[in-house]
């Protein structure tokens, strides 16, 4: 019982710092003040995009998973918004080491979600392509870059600017317009995203 009471007091103080003083480009659309803290288990996040990245002008929603065992145990985030990123999957999943336990990863009670929306955050800014869990946007990242900031921006333009028709897509080639080779990559790429998601 004091554990419980002391890890609510722990996302009580989280909860007052992510709202008064939100990490850069985070909002916190689902949270207020008043938020019912003891049955929190769950946040819903924006970041917008880094302006000198590939995905500048898109805003992305992020699901945080608060674990019983906060803060000794990392949150789980998780896109919830489509993003062609060599560190993240397709079903949103993000290969970032504070959010993992060591030995793999580096994730302290220390660190709070801040702290972690703040790694995303430079994470869509330099992706790190050799700790990728996206195997051809890595290979693209690193050897194609033309092709990965072509593919990148269209998932952005589509799915995480203003307007964006959001997290389905029923026939995504209709409404390419551009060269047929990069039509043709794009399309095999949508299709292979459609399926997955």
């Amino acid at each position: 019982m004091a554990q419980a009471a002391r890890l609510s007091l722990r996302m009580q103080k989280e909860l007052k710092l992510l709202l008064a003083d939100p990490p850069p480009l985070a909002s916190f659309p689902s949270l207020s003040p008043s938020s019912d803290l003891p049955s929190l288990s769950s946040i819903l996040a924006q970041i917008e995009a880094p302006e000198e990245s590939v995905y500048a002008g898109g805003v992305f929603k992020l699901r945080i998973q608060i674990p019983e065992r906060y803060p000794f145990q990392p949150p789980s985030v998780t896109f919830q918004t489509p993003i062609y990123h060599p560190n993240i999957d397709n079903g949103g999943r993000i290969c970032l080491d504070i959010l993992n336990l060591p030995p793999k990863g580096a994730w302290q009670p220390s660190l709070n979600i801040s702290t972690v929306l703040t790694s995303i955050g430079l994470l869509l800014s330099e992706p790190n392509p050799d700790d990728g869990l996206m195997c051809e946007a890595s290979r693209e990242y690193k050897y194609n870059r033309q092709a990965f900031d072509e593919k990148a921006r269209y998932m952005t333009q589509k799915y995480a600017k203003a307007g964006a028709s959001g997290s389905t897509c029923d026939n995504p080639c209709a409404e390419l317009n551009s060269s047929p080779s990069l039509v043709l990559q794009i399309c095999n790429l949508m299709s292979w995203l459609h399926y997955k998601i």
